[in-house]
This record gives C-alpha cells, sequence and structure tokens, in this order.
C-alpha cells in the first residue's frame, strides 16, 4: 500500500492521533481481552527458538502491554531490548506491570522510527503492521535501522480478518466499521523491494466464538481495535443502526450455537542482507553485477596489449 496525494481521499487512511488515543484508552483492559494476541506472542517466541541469532540491540515494536518484551528479555538475558510503542499509555503500564524490564521505552510510530541507521540487530513486531497507514515506508524503516544479518519477525492480520462483522455492517450503511487489512502478498512483495533477503510467510486462521455480537464489539474495543479510518462514520452509532448489525450476524451463527470472528493471521520474517565482498577488480553495480575494468581484465588473465 503506497502513499496517495493528502488530498485525495482515502477512507481506509488511518488517523494516528485516534489511535494513539483509543490504546491509552486500553492500557488497563488490553490483557484481559486480548486472549489471541498473546497466543500469537507465544508463537512468535516458538519460532524464534528455531532461528540460530544472538541479537545484541532487539527492539519489540508496538510492545502494547510489555508481554512480549518480558518474553523477549527471559529468552535473550545478554541483549539490550527496548519496548516501542505509539501509545504513551501503553508504555507506561507495561512499565509498572513487566517482570523483565527492557533497557529502555521508546513512544514513536513504526512508519518514522526515531532509531540510527543499521543498529538494530532484531526487530519483532506482533499484530502492529495492520496500525500503519503506508506498509512499505514502515517496512522500509526497518529495513533501515537492522544491521546487515538482521532479522525482522513480525505478525500482522490479513484481510479475512472480522469478515464477519464487515459483512454484517455493509447491509446497514456504505461506512468503514472495520479496518483494512494488508495481503499476505502484498507484504511479500513489499519485503523483496526494500531489499530484504529470503522473506517467509505463512497464514493460520482463527475462530474466536462469542454468545453474541455486543460481546465481540466489546471485546474489540478492550483492546483498542476502534474503527480510526478516515471513512469511519463520524458521530455516535445509533441504536436502531446497531440492532440491525446484531440481527445480520445472525447469519453466521454456528451449530453449537455460538457467532464466529475470523482472524487471519500473517506470520513473516526476513534478514537484512549481508554486504557482498568484492575485491578491488571491480565494482559493484545497483543490479548486482560487477563491472571489471577491461585493463584489469587483461592483467588477471594475463593478456599483454600489442602495441600497433
Amino acid at each position: 500500500m503506497s502513499s496517495k496525494p493528502q488530498n485525495e481521499y482515502q477512507p481506509y487512511l488511518l488517523d494516528k492521533n485516534r489511535v494513539q488515543a483509543a490504546f491509552d484508552h486500553a492500557a488497563h483492559s488490553y490483557d484481559e481481552a486480548a486472549v489471541l494476541q498473546h497466543e500469537i506472542g507465544h508463537r512468535v517466541m516458538e519460532r524464534l527458538e528455531m532461528i540460530k541469532i544472538q541479537p545484541e540491540v532487539i527492539v519489540d515494536i508496538g510492545s502494547g502491554t510489555g508481554r512480549l518484551s518480558s518474553a523477549l528479555t527471559e529468552r535473550y538475558p545478554d541483549s539490550q531490548l527496548y519496548s516501542l510503542d505509539l501509545a504513551p499509555g501503553m508504555l507506561t503500564y507495561a512499565r509498572k506491570q513487566s517482570i523483565a524490564q527492557p533497557q529502555g521505552f521508546v513512544c514513536a510510530d513504526t512508519e518514522q522510527l526515531p532509531l540510527s541507521d543499521q543498529s538494530v540487530d532484531m526487530l519483532v513486531s506482533n499484530v502492529t503492521l495492520q496500525w500503519c497507514s503506508d506498509l512499505e515506508r514502515a517496512l522500509r524503516e526497518c529495513q533501515r535501522v537492522i544491521k546487515p544479518g538482521g532479522l525482522l519477525m513480525f505478525t500482522t492480520f490479513g484481510p479475512d480478518t472480522l469478515k464477519e462483522l464487515r459483512i454484517s455492517w455493509s447491509g446497514v450503511d456504505n461506512h468503514n466499521h472495520v479496518n483494512a487489512f494488508f495481503d499476505m502478498h502484498d507484504i511479500g512483495d513489499a519485503l523483496r523491494r526494500i531489499g530484504l533477503s529470503d522473506p517467509v510467510m505463512d497464514v493460520e486462521n482463527f475462530t474466536l466464538t462469542y454468545q453474541d455480537a455486543t460481546t465481540l464489539m466489546r471485546d474489540l474495543k478492550a483492546v483498542g481495535a476502534h474503527n480510526v479510518t478516515a471513512g469511519r462514520p463520524h458521530g455516535l452509532t445509533g441504536k436502531q443502526r446497531l440492532q440491525k448489525v446484531i440481527k445480520a450476524y445472525e447469519r453466521f451463527r454456528l451449530d453449537d450455537g455460538l457467532l464466529p470472528a475470523t482472524y487471519e493471521v500473517i506470520y513473516g520474517h526476513a534478514w537484512a542482507p549481508q554486504p557482498r565482498n568484492v575485491d578491488d577488480m571491480g565494482e559493484l553495480l545497483d543490479d548486482g553485477s560487477v563491472a571489471i575494468p577491461l585493463k584489469r581484465m587483461r592483467q588477471r588473465l594475463g593478456i599483454k596489449k600489442i602495441d600497433q
């Protein structure tokens, strides 16, 4: 997803001030409602066990209440770990709750990382990229700060996430009520474009179940997952419209009497490429080829110039 002119209406453009406010407000209720997010974080740690890396500096992007940061600190006790989040309220809560404290807490946007070039050995981001308006800009920032040979490990939600809720709202009005999510293939293509190496992507689908749609919407609010797009309805949602959505959601009720909420979880990782070693006989070009001057080629092959 690339940037568009500021004067062009983008219904799914995120209001970062609203994103920040939503997560500030959700800091104290997040852990109780974020069962799936914590499970995904646990699976990230399992995947890291299979990757041989001993990072000196780790940054947890979108660290939230600090659960994953604590696990990373315990997993890599000799590393310097920094928790980074857009919402200062989340960082304040994490500072009080974390069992294993990181070296520092950084309040910042993934699309504008306040980190030096090639300063981080490993970036970990758990269900955060969906809160970026410009995916490629966010990934370029990640690529910029990772050291050669460093790792980017991330998860995010795919387009099928909350599809039942999106469909239910679509019959009520033409506004956005569910945020947009990036497709796995778009993320993979973006990783290649920005120059990260050996990207690996896979998808896992989860279905959470609820007694009623109201409880689902309450849980979304508790984890800060408000609709913060430009195309959201402005003003309060009327009771009549809300009842229509609840009624429309009933078409998805399962045989066991529960309502499903689908989450498409995308896992991915990629590496910052190591610099290529090119000896003094050639110049490395942008396309990866080596340009060798004819004079040096003659010297290398022992060819003598014949005077005319």
